[in-house]
């Protein structure tokens, strides 16, 4: 299982007590400490991806940027979206779920930004304003009209730092790994008005396989789902 490189410290440091147990002759005691490494070696697991059958070509595609389950959909939670017209999808992820993050759409790289903030339990909606969180806005070709997605890492209750690996310049292709959070958060996807969204709230998504959203057959035309 490949282990993503933020994660090394954290599992040498929790696997140092099943080492000096293990050293001292205390077996039974090594092998229970082990769990925590073990557990900590999930979280931070970074499995490759493969999207659906076409999802890596098709521009008209949004994929979803994280595993977890989605907990909002359709028109943005209160002051939450950036300035303009948008739609927002949220998705949360569990201390279970694949914490590595990855774009929705393919494109250039055009904002990154970071906010301090709280570290408020990540399904809460106020999590959303309050929260610590990463900003990206990629610009997007989609039938010769660029188009803006925005989207973010927020931290919760137990994440206490995002990480994010992409910089204003940079090309990326669609479900294309940009960074992670530790230990517990939320994602939240700003999408134009008339992106048709194709999932509801309970679904669980895959990040960079599922399909969240598709943009219309024309720019500017609507579409319900």
């Amino acid at each position: 299982m490949k282990i993503d490189r933020d994660g090394t410290p954290f599992i040498a440091a929790s696997a140092l007590p099943a080492l000096v147990a293990g050293a001292t002759g205390h077996r039974r005691l090594a092998l229970a400490l082990l769990a925590a490494p073990l557990a900590i070696g999930a979280f931070f697991r970074d499995p490759d991806r493969a999207p659906d059958l076409g999802s890596a070509t098709d521009p008209d595609l949004v994929l979803a940027p994280a595993d977890g389950k989605v907990m909002h959909v359709g028109v943005p939670q209160p002051d939450v979206a950036p300035p303009g017209d948008w739609q927002q999808i949220s998705i949360f992820l569990s201390l279970s779920d694949v914490h590595i993050n990855r774009t929705p759409v393919a494109g250039t790289v055009v904002a990154v930004g970071h906010r301090p903030g709280r570290y408020l339990a990540a399904f809460r909606a106020e999590s959303a304003q309050e929260n610590e969180r990463s900003e990206i806005a990629i610009e997007s070709e989609v039938r010769g009209h660029l188009r803006t997605v925005v989207f973010r890492q927020i931290v919760g209750v137990a994440a206490r730092r995002v990480v994010t690996r992409v910089g204003v310049g940079d090309s990326l292709g669609a479900g294309e790994r940009i960074g992670l959070m530790r230990f517990g958060s939320r994602m939240d996807v700003f999408v134009p008005p008339e992106v048709r969204i194709e999932v509801e709230v309970g679904d669980r998504t895959v990040g960079g396989e599922s399909v969240i959203a598709r943009w219309p057959s024309s720019p500017g035309a609507g579409g319900d789902r």
